[in-house]
């Protein structure tokens, strides 16, 4: 029996620190919601799961991109939609124009409804989203992916004579009015050509805004998987979280109790004194 040195004291102490830290370890991942308290709780976990939030980070701001450029596609229809009703009154103008019925006086009121509706247009040629021209030669690249990829949207050119004759004929040619039955024809011809164009042009818009919804749901389940994935690496699991809190409070409270037992064994030489 020995008096200086109380072995099982010391071991009961070392055993309850480790409990403690222990304990103490749990609390805080049940109350952070996360296995990585520290930074030597998984290093290499943690490191996965900082580079798999910041790839979630970047496929956000993605899918944040597609969602605005297929407002902007949005836009780019409606106004196309407007042009093409313009479009279609202005080919019933050229048609009652040509009616031989009418005076020539008759067609210049048909004509200054017609004129109208070419400055409107051309003006719709020059509309701007978030000061982005709406209508030009030049296509714009959408980024796809956390890597910024990208993919050209159909461009979409109404100011062009090259590249949408039809309109420019409407709009910017010589033939500006209908005033008599021979300029009715020849406008009439150009609008037919301004409405395949148009119709290719809308085309073109709706393959762009099919392309960006495919694409915008590619990065929502990308998005939603990766998150899962950083989950499965940082989250605590409550419920096995909460089984070692109540393994490790048990351990400390019967850690504490022999450690006072431990300290009490040395009492006993008393008794070989006595």
């Amino acid at each position: 029996m020995i008096i200086n040195t109380n072995i099982a004291a010391i071991r009961a102490s070392r055993l309850l620190t480790e409990s403690s830290q222990k304990l103490g370890e749990s609390l805080a991942r049940l109350s952070s919601g996360s296995k990585h308290t520290l930074i030597s709780d998984d290093p290499g976990g943690l490191g996965a799961a900082l580079k798999l939030d910041a790839q979630l980070k970047r496929t956000d701001a993605a899918s944040a991109n597609v969602g605005n450029a297929v407002s902007f596609s949005q836009t780019q229809d409606g106004f196309l939609q407007k042009v093409q009703t313009a479009l279609e009154r202005m080919s019933e103008l050229t048609v009652l124009s040509q009616d031989i019925t009418k005076t020539n006086t008759d067609r210049s009121n048909y004509s200054v409804e017609f004129t109208q509706l070419q400055s409107y247009i051309s003006d719709i040629g020059s509309k701007k989203y978030n000061t982005v021209t709406l209508f030009s030669s030049s296509s714009n690249n959408v980024t796809v992916d956390s890597d910024a990829n990208t993919f050209s949207m159909n461009a979409v050119d109404m100011t062009s004579g090259t590249v949408t004759t039809g309109l420019a004929n409407i709009y910017m040619g010589t033939s500006s009015a209908i005033t008599t039955t021979t300029s009715a024809a020849a406008a009439l011809s150009n609008i037919a050509t301004a409405i395949q164009n148009l119709s290719d042009m809308r085309a073109s818009v709706g393959a762009n805004i099919q392309r960006l919804n495919m694409t915008e749901q590619q990065l929502s389940i990308e998005s939603e998987n990766i998150a899962a994935a950083s989950s499965r690496i940082k989250d605590v699991d409550v419920a096995k979280e909460s089984t070692n809190f109540a393994r490790y409070n048990i351990l400390v409270q019967t850690g504490t109790a022999m450690l006072a037992q431990a300290n009490i064994i040395p009492q006993s030489a008393l008794r070989l004194l006595g």
